[in-house]
């Protein structure tokens, strides 16, 4: 595509480059966890850039911050995204969203009624929960329930959000016309076809899963093998049935990972006796996704019986697929052909704090290629000229 200006990308790399040193590590990665100093840290930053443009902001009750222009309190269209990241991840996931919403911004003036939205907490690093403050906003998650969700060092989420000022029960966000949001694409689909921009038609969904197995907790040295009841073996076993449980809907492009591992107590000279699994098993296909959640579940009881362990399955979140709203996929479709960007409608894989607004207003999604497909890692990268296409195809749309 044509017409990037190097004052365009300069402004936007001038943009990436103030949140650089935020939540920075030694190794060249970024720890920006929600509700933390680090994430405040990002949405000051933002904030003081946007205002330097002229466009104020507001915080809800739980949070979230949204930069406007200005335009009345009437219905008006909402860019979002999230600032904070997985623990050691990079720079661009989240964060290429609510900068190019403020590019976009800065392109539309105040010609019609617009908000960048920063939510916070998308990522589940602490509490194994995704979107967090989206879904407060728009009224999918209760208050109530985050008595009940715990990070590592057993404080709850609603502790960690009112700790910080903020209310764990706010109101529902209302007169939002449509939500679109910008991404990285999290995969190497668009790098490989050598392609612009995605427009994402479907955002498949997770069901995290708990897996507790309890055996019997001896001395390592001094208890026979065929006298032991050891959960982490156990556990293993049912780690490498989650890969296969997968690959059998690979077809249907559901997944499933073993993300977390906790081994009590977790030393030399002890036989393991408890060990709790993660699993984020996710996918476009509910009927597939909820499969592979079964057969997880039972293989299990199995394995706990043939081994005389205790187990415990529990569903930490779970959250179903959705649907892009079609109308907008059309008129995204078209702009981007107006302005001769090579585009693919496609799904994502991952989750996005666009799935939380389906239920009360069109929403639509656009992804720009990340280098060899890389996320949640140092090493992820887009190009600032990426994202300013994809900015580009958004006010074509906004204008049209």
């Amino acid at each position: 595509m044509s017409g990037i200006s190097r004052d365009d990308i300069e402004l936007l790399s001038g943009w990436f480059g103030a949140l650089d040193g935020i939540g920075a590590n030694d190794d060249g990665s970024v720890t920006r966890l929600g509700y933390s100093d680090e994430e405040d840290a990002l949405i000051r930053t933002v904030a003081d850039l946007a205002a330097e443009r002229g466009f104020p902001h507001y915080a809800d009750e739980a949070g979230n911050v949204f930069i406007h222009n200005g335009t009345g309190e009437g219905e008006y269209t909402l860019i979002g995204s999230h600032l904070d990241s997985v623990v050691q991840g990079g720079r661009f996931d989240g964060v290429a969203g609510v900068l190019g919403g403020l590019f976009v911004l800065s392109g539309i003036g105040e010609s019609l009624p617009l908000k960048v939205g920063i939510f916070r907490m998308e990522e589940s690093s602490s509490f194994g929960l995704a979107t967090v403050g989206s879904s407060l906003a728009t009224g999918r998650l209760s208050g109530e329930k985050l008595h009940n969700i715990k990070n590592s060092a057993g404080k709850t989420l609603h502790e960690r959000i009112t700790e910080r000022g903020h209310s764990a029960s706010p109101r529902k966000i209302s007169a939002v016309k449509e939500y679109l949001e910008l991404h990285i694409e999290q995969g190497r689909v668009l790098e490989a076809k050598g392609l612009s921009l995605g427009i994402v038609n479907s955002i498949a969904a997770p069901v995290r899963l708990r897996v507790t197995f309890t055996g019997r907790q001896d001395h390592s040295g001094a208890t026979p093998m065929n006298l032991r009841s050891d959960a982490l073996v156990g556990a293993a076993m049912l780690i490498t049935d989650v890969e296969r449980f997968a690959l059998a809907e690979l077809q249907n492009a559901s997944v499933a990972t073993v993300g977390v591992i906790q081994n009590a107590p977790n030393v030399f000279n002890v036989i393991p006796g408890e060990t709790a699994l993660g699993i984020d098993v996710r996918g476009i296909d509910l009927e597939s996704r909820e499969r592979v959640v079964l057969r997880i579940s039972r293989r299990a009881e199995d394995i706990a019986r043939e081994r005389e362990l205790d187990c415990s399955v529990n569903i930490v979140s779970k959250s179903d697929p959705v649907r892009m709203d079609a109308g907008l996929q059309k008129k995204l479709s078209a702009c981007a052909a107006k302005l001769g960007v090579r585009y693919m409608i496609m799904p994502s894989g991952a989750g996005h704090d666009a799935m939380n607004f389906v239920d009360i207003c069109p929403a639509g999604m656009l992804f720009i290629p990340c280098r060899d497909g890389i996320s949640h890692n140092k090493r992820e990268f887009a190009k600032i000229e990426d994202i300013i296409t994809a900015c580009k195809v958004l006010l074509e749309y906004l204008r049209s």
